[in-house]
């Protein structure tokens, strides 16, 4: 019985002590992996979105607003004032403070209840990033267990980074930097002994002591740090006098994006999953933005969008009617202002990039440049004649009878005066002559999405964001050379390594720089005494074409000047008409020339002239000056060289549009064309006028290429 009993007792205590030594086993793993959690600290820091010039645009994070600041950044005022008030004795204790516990003890017995903890500065970090603040007995044996751990893996110097960089300073700043740039808007070492002795004084109680709600409670605290620090002989006398009287601007900055939150979007949504959580990662983002462009283009559609809704009579708060305007460097591709809507507040949605909308006669450039590079010129004939075209439509024959906005015709109008004056009988034969199948083949280089394959090609019948036709227009504001807009240059990690470059992706030569100033110098026209002379600025040339939709859905402006290309649309959200005349000159104009002016004075040195390639030579032809190269050639062969520039007409059409109309009056008809067929495939008797064409089955450069 005896034995049974000593074995029993055998078993139990081997039970007991299997028990023990598995509860102590799993308690120092939970304390390890907690450890694990400060030693190899990684908090979530923000990341700051730069433009080009390193201004800020905008912080973004998940929860905590945090900016990482390495212990040497700190001022070392800041962490005597920390040591001074919260722990005097860290630098000498090894993490936990017997001291200060006894004390603790005697007050909690006194009271009757915990109502001080003696932590040290370790054990405020464990408690603040690993445990809760509940006064329990097992809470505080944990807490020192794990404060010994840390300060046996790590310095006291690398124990205050982590303390300065993760406790809360209220008003959701979280670490010392950004409580520092965000209530005094100044870099730490920048920071004044006063401004040092408030943020010591802060964390205490974050709420009570925030100096945007509770300023001269701020200031007391922060006098009870520098009068700490002096009775320990920190500070000298005159430096704590000097503090005392100091009462240092605290500034109430918004966290939220308020200076360019379109940008801001923009970027979150690209990067969207690309490197981790970027909102975390506490990146240096920089754009290719310039802020004061940006500003300037902001008042451009502000300026333009009141001046539409007064011609309306519409009230600006509740109306549909909207706008985006963006900018980009010509030779780089980068974005240097964009705003995708005229409120973001009533809409986040970016106009910009996010909308497809119909550009109209604004397309009708990348059809009269294929024109010219097949050996059109700008003096060469068109046929401004009304045509109607046959197709079949549900096994019903159907008749298109397309006309001018201004009801009339010309017979027969130079190429460059059909562009200028925005003729859409001339466009739509030209495309008849050229054919439609080879225009697309062309547009191909350029990467344009959802080509029509029909004759409305000619009206620009398709859906493009504003920033893909900044990307396609730049072929004529680049020399003939596309390439594609860049919002973010370059990312950098925490760590300082430059983890993100972009090249911007580009053809080269799309057509050569002699072809494209053709192009440019009629869309110079086009501004000076055509569609688009609401878009005139003095003192700089400037190239663009007004686009006008079917009804006056939508109204744009693509232009350039000989460095900046800026694309501007203007229409409603719910995609019905804007109004009566209400065409791309007369609202997208005016902000395109307003930008344009506050450019200028903007940087004054701005480039004002458009070079002339070499390789464009000035003729004569029926008694006018006009352009030609070798690939396009005057009408005839008789070339004059001359000097100036003839006289323009000055006729004051207006930008066109195109409906779908009952054909009634068959006088100043053109041939009837079937296109249920493409328009190329039609056999058509040789036209002086209008000869035979060589149809490049390529750019005319040799070395043009996909977009990669």
């Amino acid at each position: 019985m005896f034995n049974r009993v000593v074995k029993g007792s055998i078993i139990l205590a081997i039970l007991f002590a299997v028990l023990l030594i598995g509860a102590f086993i799993y308690a120092y793993e939970e304390i390890s992996l907690d450890a694990d959690k400060l030693i190899n600290y990684k908090p979530e820091i923000s990341s700051i979105i730069l433009d080009r010039n390193g201004e800020k645009l905008a912080y973004v994070f998940k929860k905590q607003h945090r900016l990482y600041a390495r212990y040497d950044e700190i001022p070392g005022v800041l962490v005597e004032g920390l040591v001074a008030m919260e722990d005097t004795r860290f630098f000498e204790h090894n993490g936990v403070n017997p001291d200060a516990i006894l004390r603790a003890i005697v007050k909690d017995i006194k009271a009757g209840h915990f109502v001080e903890g003696g932590s040290t500065l370790t054990q405020q970090l464990i408690k603040n990033k690993l445990l809760t603040n509940e006064k329990k007995l097992t809470r505080k044996i944990k807490e020192a267990i794990l404060a010994l751990k840390i300060e046996h893996e790590l310095t006291k110097e690398e124990i205050l980074e982590r303390y300065l960089n993760e406790i809360s300073y209220g008003n959701n700043y979280f670490g010392v930097k950004t409580a520092a740039q965000g209530y005094f808007h100044k870099e730490l070492s920048a920071l004044t002994l006063k401004e040092c002795a408030m943020l010591v004084g802060i964390p205490n109680a974050p709420s009570f002591y925030n100096p945007l709600r509770h300023y001269k409670r701020a200031l007391n605290r922060a006098n009870n740090v520098l009068y700490r620090m002096k009775s320990i002989g920190w500070i000298t006398q005159s430096d704590y006098l000097k503090a005392v009287k100091e009462s240092p601007k605290v500034y109430k900055t918004s966290l939220t994006q308020n200076i360019a939150p379109y940008i801001v979007d923009e970027v979150l949504r690209r990067f969207k999953g690309r490197l981790g959580d970027i909102r975390t990662g506490g990146y240096q983002i920089y754009t290719t933005i310039d802020m004061k462009q940006q500003a300037i283009a902001r008042d451009a559609v502000n300026y333009a969008f009141h001046k539409a809704v007064k011609r309306y009579k519409e009230n600006p708060k509740k109306t549909t009617l909207n706008s985006a305007f963006v900018s980009v460097e010509s030779k780089t591709g980068d974005i240097l202002a964009m705003v995708g809507g005229v409120d973001y507040k009533k809409s986040a949605f970016n106009r910009v990039t996010q909308s497809k909308r119909q550009p109209g006669s604004a397309f009708k450039p990348f059809i009269y440049q294929t024109a010219l590079d097949m050996g059109y010129n700008p003096a060469t004939p068109l046929t401004d004649l009304a045509r109607t075209f046959e197709y079949t439509y549900r096994g019903k024959k159907k008749i298109w009878a397309p006309r001018n906005y201004e009801r009339n015709f010309k017979g027969f109008i130079p190429l460059r005066e059909a562009l200028v004056h925005s003729r859409n009988l001339a466009t739509i034969n030209l495309v008849a002559d050229l054919g439609v199948s080879t225009i697309r083949n062309r547009l191909k280089f350029l990467d344009v999405p959802h080509i029509p394959k029909d004759m409305s090609i000619a009206l620009g019948n398709l859906g493009l964001s504003p920033l893909k036709m900044a990307q396609i227009f730049s072929v004529f504001a680049n020399e003939g050379h596309m390439i594609e807009p860049r919002l973010v240059s370059a990312i950098i990690s925490r760590e300082g390594a430059v983890i993100y470059e972009t090249r911007p992706k580009e053809i080269s030569d799309f057509t050569t720089p002699e072809q494209a100033y053709l192009m440019t110098d009629i869309l110079k026209d086009v501004i000076k005494r055509g569609t688009g002379r609401n878009a005139q600025v003095k003192g700089i040339e400037l190239a663009g074409k007004t686009g006008t939709t079917n009804n006056g859905v939508d109204a744009w402006f693509c232009g350039y000047s000989p460095t900046i290309e800026t694309i501007v649309w203007f229409g409603r959200d719910n995609n019905k008409p804007i109004g009566k005349k209400a065409t791309g000159g007369a609202l997208a104009a005016p902000a395109f020339a307003y930008y344009y002016k506050k450019l200028l004075n903007l940087y004054p040195n701005t480039k004002r002239t458009f070079d002339i390639p070499q390789g464009v030579f000035r003729g004569e032809y029926e008694g006018k000056s006009e352009l030609y190269t070798k690939n396009s050639p005057l009408p005839n062969s008789y070339r004059k060289n001359i000097n100036p520039y003839a006289q323009m007409l000055n006729e004051e059409d207006e930008n066109g549009t195109s409906e779908m109309i009952n054909l009634e009056d068959e006088t100043q008809m053109a041939e009837t064309l079937h296109i249920d067929e493409d328009t190329d495939e039609t056999k058509q008797e040789d036209d002086p006028l209008h000869p035979r064409r060589n149809v490049p089955k390529r750019p005319v450069s040799e070395d043009s290429g996909e977009l990669f």
